[in-house]
């Protein structure tokens, strides 16, 4: 397979030009709703039980880590959009401040810092409560009553935060079927080149229940070979078809990760529409989506070795009723 240009829009193919009759299609198909039942706050990460996290340890061969976030700093791709904004981080008390200003005893002096931040402002999970669908979210909830001005009551990051450790897998689609190992921006990844991709790889490509799967685009290293940040925060990018949803289902991964802004292709593929995939993934398939997440370092080893899969730790910080959070993954291969 490869990279075809002008190639024909395959969700408008697949579902027609409809972007509410696709998204209720879909979500009615690829429900996960009621599967753990009705209180799950969890969704497909209940895919990665103990059984897969021991099978996933015994991946580690030379212990090598690899930090797969993006610096959590001012220089970061944040624009201002929806209020998100880069850390700001700011030193409460400094070397400067001496033994002697501060009160301490034993010439103790003491720095500290704070930061602010929005949670989705940098390498990060999308929790279960960050979309909802027609005001209804995971499992069947009524979001205005589920999320409110005092976070997520039901679904929030922190049930998940013990869980996401497990099989990673990486798919380079890049490498793949891209060129010089990058899809150019607006390219749909459909389940074809995720599939010629596990076949490109190999074995230790293969997805399935439990998996965390990893996407890699290139989309970030042209961030890094100094084009800069531009609109790498909600412009056009490379990345997942809504098609993929039935892939992403059948496949049972408890969680998909890329190296973009917002996992899927964009511009979307309907007319008029706003992330449709992440319409259905979250509230109806209950599928944690990660994004921003810096995979380069990985997919060199990876491609070097020829070996796919390590043991992936990517648990969000607890924040109690937060829809997303940061994230420093580490894969250890």
């Amino acid at each position: 397979m490869t990279l075809e240009p002008n190639r024909p829009n395959a969700a408008i193919a697949a579902y027609g030009n409809d972007a509410e009759t696709a998204i209720a299609t879909a979500a009615a198909a690829y429900s996960n709703w009621n599967r753990w039942g009705s209180d799950d706050a969890r969704g497909t990460v209940n895919f990665i039980d103990d059984a897969a996290r021991l099978a996933a340890a015994g991946l580690v061969r030379d212990g090598r880590p690899f930090s797969l976030s993006l610096p959590f700093d001012n220089d970061g791709p944040q624009n201002g959009w929806k209020r998100r904004v880069n850390p700001v981080h700011t030193m409460m008390s400094t070397g400067l401040d001496t033994a002697e200003i501060m009160g301490l005893p034993h010439g103790l002096s003491v720095a500290d810092d704070c930061v602010f931040m929005p949670l989705q402002c940098s390498t990060q999970w999308d929790g279960l409560g960050h979309v909802a669908d027609h005001g209804i979210g995971w499992n069947n909830r009524v979001a205005g009553r589920t999320v409110t001005s005092e976070g997520d009551l039901e679904t929030g990051i922190e049930h998940v935060a013990d869980r996401v450790v497990g099989r990673g897998v990486l798919l380079d689609v890049g490498r793949a079927v891209g060129i010089d190992g990058e899809l150019p921006d607006g390219f749909a990844i459909t389940p074809d080149d995720l599939d010629e991709t596990i076949r490109q790889q190999g074995e230790s490509s293969r997805v399935g229940r439990g998996d965390l799967l990893l996407v890699r685009t290139g989309q970030l290293s042209r961030v890094r070979r100094g084009e800069g940040w531009g609109s790498y925060a909600g412009g056009a990018a490379p990345g997942l078809s809504f098609t993929t949803v039935s892939w992403l289902h059948a496949a049972e991964i408890a969680a998909v990760a890329t190296d973009t802004w917002g996992v899927e292709v964009r511009p979307n593929e309907f007319p008029a529409s706003m992330q449709p995939l992440h319409q259905v993934a979250l509230p109806h398939i209950g599928l944690l989506l990660g994004e921003m997440w810096d995979l380069d370092a990985l997919a060199d080893d990876c491609a070097t070795d020829g070996r796919y899969e390590f043991l992936l730790s990517a648990v969000p910080l607890p924040f109690t009723g937060a829809v997303g959070s940061p994230v420093n993954p580490i894969a250890i291969k």
